[in-house]
C-alpha cells in the first residue's frame, strides 16, 4: 500500500506541473490510501483554484465530482484516520521539527502512513519527502 500526500492527489485532478508524474505513476494502478483528511485537502485545493480564478466555480465542481466518482469506484482504497495518528505526529514534531523546519500538515501525513503501515510515500513537497524519509518511509516512485 502506498501513502500519497494531498499534493500528488490534486496533481491528479488539477494540472500543473506534477500531473505527468502522477499519470505515469498511476498507470501501474497503485493501491493509495485515501482518508477523510485527504478529502478536505483536496476540496481545497480545487476550490482554491476558483479564488486564484484558474478554474470557474462550474469547472471546479466537476473536477470535485471526478474526484467523489474515483473514491467510489476504488481508484483510492478508503480508510479512516488510524487510531495513533494525533500522537504519532506530536513524536514527529518532537522528534523531526528542530532540525526538518517540518510543518503541522507534514507531520500528519507522514504519521498516518506509519500508523497505516504503508509500504511508500508519495509527496512533491521536498520538506515532507525529507520528513517522510527520516522516518523510515521509502519515497521512491
Amino acid at each position: 500500500m502506498i501513502y500519497a500526500d494531498s499534493s500528488f492527489l490534486a496533481s491528479h485532478y488539477l494540472q500543473d506541473a506534477h500531473s505527468t508524474e502522477v499519470d505515469r505513476r498511476m498507470a501501474a494502478q497503485p493501491q493509495i490510501w485515501l482518508t477523510q483528511f485527504h478529502a478536505v485537502e483536496v476540496s481545497h485545493a480545487i476550490f482554491l483554484h476558483v479564488f486564484f480564478k484558474k478554474l470557474s466555480r462550474g469547472d471546479a465542481a466537476l473536477v470535485w465530482d471526478c474526484f467523489n466518482q474515483d473514491r467510489a469506484s476504488g481508484v483510492w482504497v478508503s480508510t479512516d484516520l488510524p487510531q495513533g495518528f494525533w500522537e504519532s505526529g506530536i513524536d514527529l514534531a518532537r522528534r523531526y521539527g528542530p532540525t526538518l523546519g517540518i510543518r503541522t500538515l507534514d507531520s500528519l501525513h507522514v504519521a498516518c502512513a506509519l500508523e497505516l503501515k504503508a509500504i511508500r510515500f508519495w509527496t512533491f513537497d521536498d520538506r515532507q519527502a525529507r520528513l517522510a524519509e527520516a522516518a523510515g518511509l521509502d519515497t521512491s516512485a
